[in-house]
């Protein structure tokens, strides 16, 4: 008898991307990537906090460069892709949270440029990338448990990550022949240094915490397993789809 082997999460020799990498989700998710073994570029538009995250990666060990970058620009999103990178992970985001009855049009701009047409083109420039070297991919958006819900004030934002969801669908049946697979991570309030005004409200806390079924809020390191299976070999038969890391919350 022969025993089936689990596939691999090792990423050396793998070129990564990981926009929005300054801070909070992206960066771990950046650290995850370099923990196993890939040379990832960090890219955000803060190149001097950039500067300090690779400093710092690089003295564990890890395989990391920057790179300046505005996710809004589609001429520096193609510039970027000159070659491929086998794995790209969208971490770059914004809100503007409000009543939909006070919604100014700046704010929706805002939003939908960098949440939709940033990730649809960052998208369409990494998979033709991918497709005129003739390699496989994984593409990776990090979009959010909004995506599938509703939540007050938050309506911009929600329209914002729904579009992901469908944009991503559509994408992984045109791109699946060609090996480049999309999916999204959808955490729940995951706490970073952007999240703690909203944790530091005892009633906005105690509503996060109602909804989520598991006893506490999420943490980075809760995404960071979730985008190495993404990325990696274990993930070869998954695209068009989102995990959820949102501890119950989209369940109820």
């Amino acid at each position: 008898m022969s025993l089936p082997r689990t596939p691999s999460f090792d990423l050396t020799g793998k070129r990564a991307l990981v926009t929005g990498a300054s801070s909070g989700i992206g960066l771990a998710c950046a650290a995850a990537l370099a923990q196993a073994g890939a040379a990832v570029t960090l890219a955000a538009r803060r190149g001097d906090v950039l500067a300090d995250c690779v400093a710092e990666m690089r003295a564990e060990g890890w395989q990391a460069e920057a790179l300046t970058f505005d996710q809004s620009d589609t001429g520096a999103i193609d510039a970027a892709f000159a070659s491929p990178f086998d794995i790209v992970v969208n971490s770059a985001g914004v809100a503007r949270h409000g009543l939909a009855v006070d919604a100014a049009p700046d704010d929706f701009d805002t939003v939908f440029d960098l949440n939709v047409k940033g990730a649809y083109f960052l998208s369409a420039a990494a998979a033709r990338a991918l497709m005129a070297a003739g390699k496989p991919g994984a593409i990776i958006h990090i979009s959010s448990q909004m995506g599938h819900v509703g939540g007050v004030e938050r309506s911009m934002y929600c329209a914002s990550k729904h579009a992901v969801e469908g944009m991503v669908k559509a994408m992984a049946i045109e791109w699946g022949k060609s090996g480049v697979r999309i999916n999204t991570v959808c955490p729940t309030f995951i706490r970073t240094a952007l999240t703690e005004a909203t944790f530091d409200n005892p009633e906005r806390l105690a509503w996060i915490l109602d909804k989520i079924k598991l006893p506490r809020v999420g943490e980075v390191e809760d995404i960071m397993g979730a985008v190495l299976f993404l990325a990696s070999d274990a993930s070869a038969m998954v695209t068009g789809t989102a995990m959820m890391i949102d501890g119950g919350w989209t369940a109820g």
